[in-house]
């Protein structure tokens, strides 16, 4: 079904595949031996970042988008920040949608205050607005601003239409406010992977079987993280664009950087019905094309799909699972206990086995990935033949769009999934992360969303709930819906393979859409609602820092669902110190109140600037190892945690942004989980120290690392600090490379201070 190449490998003609190691073999490249340099600007990839780019070096690129686009759990910290930061018009176009906060149904008036705000930003900066309920954020993208050669960046981690001919950066806010203020996205030149797709899937077969199948391929040996993923290959021909963007928008989970696909008649199709054929380009690699990997994938052979709790890397075939049942679930307990680590929450999956079967007691299809034309088309069909639904269970469905909820009013599809006892809702995000359909304590949801993490289905294990989410495609989901619940692969139920005509009717977003770009009104002021809260003074790098550990996680991986959690805290995204009282609160509750701890010992040294009494021994320590650095005003105090893998999942600045406002000054692992996560650390203004030993320090011991400020304006890549316990210990850390502006931004402690030192 899905082969992994070893090392590089050439396209050649857009279908046949060699092998890097087998090239110079070929009856072809024989006596002509290929130029691997020249070949690797074969690829899409190079072609659109070399148009975006620039520095005078495709290694070290610059890269300028051509739209942004944010929703309303991150615009505001974003727009604030660039605020702070002398911005005064938006430079390109900024869409600010609303799909997350939607529903306003916590909080008072603090989420609708958020809206009225991001309102009058776009008015008076020159945005384009898009109201609840409307659209959901990267549907509006795919359906007016996306098109073939663009680049767009936005602060979600699943912003992705390379489906649509587009290369797409999902990032932490600090990313969008560099664009706004005209800097650059500085990166690598990244390694690019061949996704090459061949055959054509069977009936039943949805793009999230697709997705998982690469996923649980690709994620955990981290094939393709940071990397590009270039759709090739013929069978891409045998899949609808709509059905394109329902597999790239999950090339999230595997932790790669961007993708990109290449385009034909059915993307021309797509970009015209939506009113923007103009925007068509064909884009397919050049006759020879190299690639630092490849992921061979035979459509034809994918089977139905679920990712059982708690990540969509947690792959099986339906089929399997259904065949080895009480193991794999048995498996999946226990694993989560070890997740969970709460002796008083006995999670349960095998309990829903009655006769051999599985049982689930909700289904959801939803937001980017699921709340598409096609696959509600295709769940309302076999919907349509089946029995009642069981009251024990309940299946909800999310347009992704108006546009696509009034096509599918037109059609009587939204007739057919009522009259099957399906509640249909509007554009929302809410299942991905938390905010909507909270399934009953030790409930199972399957859903055509995004993510399955711990708690990001709103449940909260520290009160002793306890739910779970499986991921599948709508197709599946419908299966098992008709089945009363019982898990069916769509498979089982679908003999045949539609393809469905769309028309798009954008009457909605011109009544409703403002459309300010280019347009600032540049006297409207800005509506601010009493939990609006500007972002607090952050001082810069100290010439050395002495860290308090306030966090140890030695999970395999933490997500930043774990570091800020999603759901519950929704409403306070606006207010930096209110959401930080929740950072890591489902992790590692003691957190908040450690770092406070620390951030007073750092008030009370700058306001009387002397050796705060309860560190007194400390500083003895630093003065025996360092002789003559133990001066206060020179030793800078703040909190570090340290987690083994940080960063997995949203693009979400506030997972480091919460820790920088408690007075974080540093993060330790072994690796990031994500490139975005990592550039959120530095865009605070935070140290991004990596180890390769094991760390040799407790929660509450202190880290004295002298020079850090020297070392990381003079370039260097590894420092070496101390562990502060009866008898200090050597502690070895080292950084990947900073660019020259990240340098800067560290020293200055955060974005906001680097921007306003360059006024």
């Amino acid at each position: 079904m899905i082969k992994l190449f070893n090392k590089g490998v050439y396209l050649v003609g857009g279908k046949e595949l060699i092998p890097e190691e087998t090239i110079a073999e070929t009856e072809t490249y024989s006596k002509e031996p290929i130029d691997k340099e020249q070949a690797k600007e074969g690829t899409i990839t190079y072609s659109i970042l070399k148009k975006h780019n620039k520095s005078d070096s495709m290694k070290e690129l610059q890269i300028k988008f051509d739209a942004m686009t944010s929703h309303d759990l991150t615009y505001v910290g974003i727009i604030q920040t660039a605020k702070a930061s002398g911005m005064k018009e938006f430079p390109i176009p900024y869409v600010l949608t609303n799909c997350h906060n939607s529903l306003c149904a916590v909080g008072g008036t603090i989420n609708e205050d958020d809206h009225v705000f991001g309102l009058s930003a776009a008015k008076k900066y020159g945005g384009i607005f898009v109201p609840p309920h409307v659209a959901v954020i990267h549907q509006f993208m795919r359906e007016a601003i996306a098109g073939c050669e663009k680049m767009i960046i936005g602060s979600d981690s699943h912003t992705r239409y390379g489906a649509l001919g587009t290369m797409a950066i999902g990032e932490g806010g600090g990313e969008l406010v560099k664009q706004i203020l005209g800097d650059t996205y500085d990166i690598q030149y990244p390694k690019v992977v061949a996704v090459y797709l061949d055959g054509k899937p069977k009936p039943g077969i949805g793009p999230q079987d697709i997705a998982l199948a690469i996923i649980g391929q690709v994620f955990k040996n981290g094939y393709v993280k940071n990397k590009v993923m270039e759709f090739v290959g013929p069978g891409i021909k045998n899949l609808s664009t709509d059905f394109r963007n329902g597999i790239d928008v999950m090339t999230t989970e595997t932790a790669c950087l961007t993708s990109i696909w290449q385009t034909d008649e059915d993307t021309k199709e797509f970009l015209t019905i939506h009113g923007r054929g103009g925007d068509y380009k064909q884009l397919q690699p050049d006759q020879v094309a190299y690639y630092d990997g490849a992921v061979y994938v035979d459509l034809s052979k994918v089977e139905s799909m679920i990712a059982l709790p708690f990540h969509p890397s947690n792959v099986y075939s339906i089929k399997a699972l259904n065949e080895n049942l009480f193991d794999i679930l048995h498996e999946v307990e226990e694993d989560a206990k070890r997740l969970i680590n709460n002796p008083n929450i006995d999670f349960k999956l095998t309990d829903k086995i009655q006769n051999n079967r599985l049982k689930v007691q909700q289904g959801v299809i939803a937001g980017c990935a699921g709340g598409n034309y096609n696959n509600i088309v295709e769940a309302a069909d076999i919907l349509s033949g089946g029995n009642d639904i069981d009251m024990d269970y309940s299946l909800s469905v999310y347009p992704s769009s108006v546009p696509v909820y009034m096509e599918l009013a037109k059609k009587g599809i939204v007739s057919t999934l009522m009259a099957a006892g399906v509640v249909v809702k509007t554009a929302f995000c809410g299942p991905c992360f938390g905010a909507g359909d909270t399934p009953a304590n030790n409930g199972l949801s399957i859903r055509h969303t995004t993510r399955n993490f711990i708690n990001r289905d709103g449940s909260k294990p520290g009160n002793g709930q306890m739910t779970s989410v499986a991921l599948m495609d709508a197709r599946s989901i419908a299966a098992t819906t008709v089945n009363n619940g019982f898990l069916t692969p769509a498979t089982d139920v679908v003999d045949d393979y539609p393809v469905y005509d769309y028309n798009y009717d954008d009457s909605a977003y011109q009544k409703r859409v403002y459309q300010g770009f280019a347009q600032p009104q540049k006297e409207e002021e800005l509506a601010y609602g009493p939990n609006i809260k500007d972002w607090p003074e952050m001082s810069a790098l100290g010439e050395h820092v002495l860290l308090r550990v306030c966090s140890k996680i030695l999970d395999d991986v933490t997500t930043t669902d774990e570091l800020i959690p999603s759901g519950e805290t929704a409403s306070y995204r606006s207010n930096p110190l209110g959401l930080a009282e929740f950072t890591l609160s489902r992790r590692d509750p003691e957190y908040v109140g450690k770092a406070k701890n620390v951030a007073v010992l750092e008030k009370n040294r700058n306001e009387k600037g002397e050796v705060p009494s309860e560190l007194a021994d400390i500083y003895k320590k630093i003065e025996s190892i360092c002789p003559g650095i133990n001066e206060p005003a020179s030793i800078e105090i703040g909190s570090v945690i340290y987690c083994t893998k940080p960063g997995d999942g949203s693009a979400r600045e506030q997972a480091a942004s919460c820790q920088r406002v408690l007075g974080g000054l540093a993060n330790i692992c072994k690796e990031y989980a994500t490139k975005r996560y990592r550039s959120n650390v530095v865009n605070w203004g935070m140290l991004p120290f990596q180890m390769k030993e094991e760390p040799n320090f407790e929660v509450d011991d202190f880290i004295f690392i002298p020079g850090i400020k020297e070392a990381i304006c003079a370039g260097k890549q590894e420092i070496t600090g101390y562990v502060l316990g009866d008898t200090p210990k050597e502690i070895h850390l080292y950084w990947e490379g900073l660019t020259d502006n990240e340098i800067e931004i560290i020293r200055s402690g955060s974005l906001i201070n680097y921007n306003r030192n360059k006024e």
